[in-house]
């Protein structure tokens, strides 16, 4: 059985579980099915897998470079080019999602 295993069983047999194979673990009743599942894995030794940290720029180096892209952008503008104008909204764009998803995790 592993930590995937565990999360997908119910409530009901998780009690079962901790009543058969551990008697001595009182107030099984009052636990939570998180609280019970991490309280199987540590007395069975099962690994818990580790959570994704997203990796990368942070809040103020995506933020910096969105400045910078605007005044490339600018320049662009002024210089009528417009290849890079769109290019350049393009990666203003790409990096002001990667920053919204960033506050949504």
């Amino acid at each position: 059985m592993n930590f995937h295993d565990l999360q997908k069983t119910r409530v009901n047999d998780l009690r079962d579980m901790i009543k058969e194979n551990f008697p001595e673990i009182l107030g099984v009743v009052g636990l939570k099915k998180e609280e019970m599942v991490n309280m199987l894995a540590d007395k069975l030794g099962i690994e818990k897998p580790h959570k994704h940290v997203a990796a990368g720029l942070g809040k103020r180096a995506i933020k910096a470079e969105i400045r910078e892209l605007k005044v490339q952008r600018e320049a662009a503008k002024e210089d009528r080019n417009n290849e890079d104008v769109v290019k350049f909204r393009k990666l203003i764009h790409r990096n002001k999602r990667k920053l919204r998803r960033m506050m949504t995790k």
